[in-house]
């Protein structure tokens, strides 16, 4: 399932951090999203209800994580955009995220791989 924008700003610190509560989520994401925490609990449950994030108990506190890794994520972002809004049959390079705070050059290498390797599977679906 695909995340929503506002989903996406929670789901980058689970990238960064293997599990949180969800006031770590909360106050890691105030600057960008300015919600309430309510606000937050909602959204994360409904991420939950659509099998973006797993919850789990740790010494009594629920935590959260993301369910799929950061790359496979964004890999099909970039696909779906290349897709739908350029009208492309080729994701665009992963070359074009150098400089992102989010992903790392060696992570730009292996989002690189994984979008060659699905543009494969779909060359060969066809």
């Amino acid at each position: 399932m695909k995340p929503s924008d506002s989903e996406l700003i929670l789901l980058k610190p689970l990238w960064q951090a293997p599990r949180l509560s969800a006031r770590e989520i909360h106050d890691a994401t105030l600057a960008e999203t300015n919600w309430s925490y309510s606000s937050t609990r909602k959204t994360l449950d409904r991420m939950v209800e659509k099998g973006l994030i797993k919850t789990a108990s740790v010494h009594g506190i629920k935590t959260f994580s993301a369910a799929r890794p950061k790359l496979n994520t964004l890999a099909g972002l970039i696909r779906e955009f290349s897709t739908n809004i350029l009208g492309s049959d080729k994701p665009l390079p992963a070359a074009a995220f150098v400089g992102s705070s989010l992903i790392t050059q060696d992570e730009i290498e292996e989002l690189e791989a994984l979008l060659a390797k699905n543009s494969e599977e779909t060359d060969t679906n066809e």
